[in-house]
């Protein structure tokens, strides 16, 4: 290796190493600058009460019903996202294995689709909501997001089922088996931690979005219990806050900011921990 070379790479590993570390600054640098603004508001009452009369005047209370409503919906948004999002990606894996052109114009009508800003969606979900006759209802919200997650659910499952080795496609047939029970039976299985990965993924950017619930799911400071009734969520709850010109009120904000924070990092650290735990199952 050349002398030029060796400070190629040189300059490349420098710049990368400046590019990894940056990301991993900004990313604590905003963790712990919400955990800051919102340690003296953060407690047990924010997690498990309501907002009380006043609250967003620096009363009592907390954003149970936020994180309440963000669960009902996300879970909900993810079960839609799962029944569609599944059969869809292992029909492009596998009835569509030899149409090459068909896999990849899908795959960019999907890829689009994620790019897609969620305003775009909340605003499709409103549009929706006034030719069914719907109010802004915890089920509005349901269907809206479920809009939002699908396509992530698809390609992030898709991408798994690719680097399934066309090999255990062909021996499955030869055996005997149908696509269908080729598809649910064998790749599916071999897939599952990928289809893990999915459903977290779409799971923790259905609890962190705000815009595509915010002419759809409503607002309300009751936990749901219909699903015609309108859901607080968290993202909505800190916009509010924030919005106030109340400092302690503004103080829960990056408190409820901090909760929607714990939430997204355990689901991500339980996608990575499913994930591995299954990809050795099916080593073994």
């Amino acid at each position: 290796m050349n002398r030029r070379k060796i400070i190629e790479e040189k300059i490349f590993r420098i710049l990368s190493a400046i590019a990894t570390y940056s990301l991993i600054a900004t990313l604590a640098f905003i963790i712990i600058l919400i955990f800051i603004k919102g340690f003296h508001a953060l407690s047990w009452d924010m997690v498990l009460k309501a907002p009380k009369g006043g609250y967003y005047y620096g009363g009592e209370g907390g954003v149970l019903n936020a994180i309440v409503g963000s669960l009902y919906i996300s879970i909900g948004a993810t079960i839609i996202a799962t029944i569609i999002g599944v059969p869809a990606a292992l029909y492009i894996n596998v009835y569509l294995s030899r149409r090459k052109r068909m896999q990849n114009f899908i795959r960019y009508i999907l890829d689009a689709l994620w790019g897609v800003p969620s305003i775009v969606y909340g605003a499709f979900g409103f549009t929706l909501m006034l030719f069914l006759g719907m109010n802004a209802s915890l089920l509005a919200g349901i269907i809206t997001v479920s809009f939002l997650i699908i396509p992530i659910v698809v390609r992030t499952f898709d991408e798994v089922l690719c680097n399934i080795p066309k090999g255990l496609h062909e021996a499955t047939l030869a055996l005997g088996s149908t696509r269908t029970e080729m598809a649910f039976k064998i790749i599916f299985k071999q897939g599952f931690p990928g289809f893990i990965t999915a459903l977290l993924l779409a799971f923790g950017r259905g609890i962190g979005d705000a815009a595509s619930v915010l002419f759809t799911a409503g607002y309300t400071d009751l936990i749901p219990i219909h699903l015609d009734e309108p859901a607080a969520t968290l993202p909505l709850a800190i916009f509010f806050q924030l919005s106030s010109p109340i400092p302690e009120v503004r103080e829960r904000a990056f408190a409820a900011a901090a909760i929607l924070t714990i939430i997204i990092l355990v689901i991500s650290l339980t996608a990575r921990f499913l994930s591995k735990k299954y990809s050795i199952s099916n080593l073994k």
